[in-house]
């Protein structure tokens, strides 16, 4: 699960088909994803992050689809031949601003608390591990795509302790039937910059393997207040990876920029390009990173309706795997980060102290970005390890900062 010996991180992207998105599933067609793969890893990418629509893989509580299971299979061996490790996310859930709750989950019944569909999910959990459980290319699995989204529907009303719970228990259900694999729950920047989850950070980063952070400037208002060229903005992969390392009990646990990404919309194309470039590097410059995986590879193809503007065009690729200019820069970054030509890690020996009461919003990443702005690349540390001399020397730590 680690990057290479040098401390490089990996580089990857969120697949999205071309042909179909992931409806693909069904319209399964083997030659499409093949060439699709084989585009992903020319930019340079060495893994692919996944997604199961759980409706179609797990049509009945006791049923799941040796069909889908046959493609994600398929799908494996394909990204063996690309030379692509595979991240695979199951309880999907929220995908692309749709919400695929299982029919058969009833009104008033949430995903998070009710036995038996909790059972329903290590069933479906079960049914890949024994079939791509040991597959040379798999890496792990991502329980499910941005769950807080789901949690605040009124469907899911789930109390945190209960969220806590839920991942906690599958996460631990995933390590006894795929042990040494990449255990992890991909998260959106909600129970890290509010108070308002149903998961909370400290969980967050003490289950499963690695912590995955989600940061897109828009959605998490960075774009809105610091500007499409603010420091706030090209910095926030590094607030939000140091965020996530702060709430970590253990200084070595890795973390994981699982998704960032930006739409034409938010910016000219000029200024987006050179977003995609720079923001890769920047975050590449975190220690402890595992890896950096773009949302996406590919754009989504216009005949397909419904999706909001912003979904179509997110890719790297065109839908018949042309290089878009984002994908050309991305590349590039990445061969950059490889060849040792951005210049050494900072050290990070200031840390910037989070009072444990404190929610370390936008507000809270102003003084981050202040100390960037002055020349100082900081960490990020609780006031209630403030004392905890042992962690502060293994992460470097010499000078605390209270804002």
């Amino acid at each position: 699960m680690t990057g290479s010996p040098s401390g490089i991180p990996r580089f990857g992207v969120n697949y999205v088909p071309s042909s179909g998105w992931w409806y693909s599933w069904v319209d399964w067609e083997p030659a499409s994803v093949q060439r699709d793969l084989m585009a992903i890893a020319d930019l340079g990418a060495d893994h692919v992050r996944i997604h199961c629509l759980w409706p179609l893989f797990q049509p009945n509580p006791h049923m799941v689809s040796a069909v889908m299971l046959g493609h994600l299979e398929s799908l494996l061996d394909m990204a063996h031949a690309a030379g692509l490790d595979v991240i695979v996310t199951v309880f999907n859930g929220w995908l692309s601003g749709f919400d695929f709750r299982p029919s058969w989950v009833q009104d008033g019944v949430s995903i998070f608390t009710d036995g038996a569909v909790i059972a329903a999910q290590e069933s479906l959990l079960r049914a890949i591990a024994e079939r791509i459980g040991d597959h040379p290319r798999f890496v792990g699995i991502d329980l499910a795509n941005e769950p807080s989204v789901l949690a605040t529907d009124t469907k899911n009303v789930t109390t945190q302790p209960e969220g806590d719970a839920w991942l906690t228990r599958l996460l631990d259900r995933c390590d006894a039937l795929m042990p040494g694999c990449m255990h992890s729950v991909g998260m959106d920047h909600l129970p890290w910059l509010t108070s308002t989850s149903a998961f909370s950070r400290g969980t967050l980063a003490s289950t499963g393997a690695v912590t995955p952070v989600h940061a897109w400037v828009f959605f998490t208002g960075a774009l809105e207040r610091y500007g499409a060229s603010g420091v706030g903005t090209k910095h926030l992969t590094e607030y939000m990876l140091e965020l996530a390392k702060a709430f970590a009990r253990d200084s070595s646990r890795p973390v994981w920029l699982q998704e960032f990404g930006i739409a034409p919309e938010w910016m000219p194309q000029e200024v987006r390009d050179e977003f995609v470039a720079e923001a890769t590097r920047i975050s590449a410059s975190v220690a402890g990173l595992w890896g950096i995986t773009w949302w996406c590879s590919h754009d989504i193809d216009r005949s397909l309706g419904g999706f909001v503007e912003l979904e179509y065009d997110l890719g790297l690729l065109t839908v018949d795997n042309a290089v878009k200019s984002s994908g050309e820069r991305f590349r590039q970054a990445v061969a950059d980060v490889r060849a040792g030509s951005t210049g050494p890690a900072p050290t990070r020996s200031h840390a910037l102290v989070l009072p444990d009461a404190e929610t370390p919003d936008l507000r809270f990443a102003d003084h981050f970005f202040a100390l960037i702005q002055d020349g100082i690349r900081p960490a990020i540390v609780l006031e209630s390890r403030t004392a905890d001399a042992g962690q502060l020397s293994e992460r470097g730590i010499t000078t605390l900062i209270r804002p």
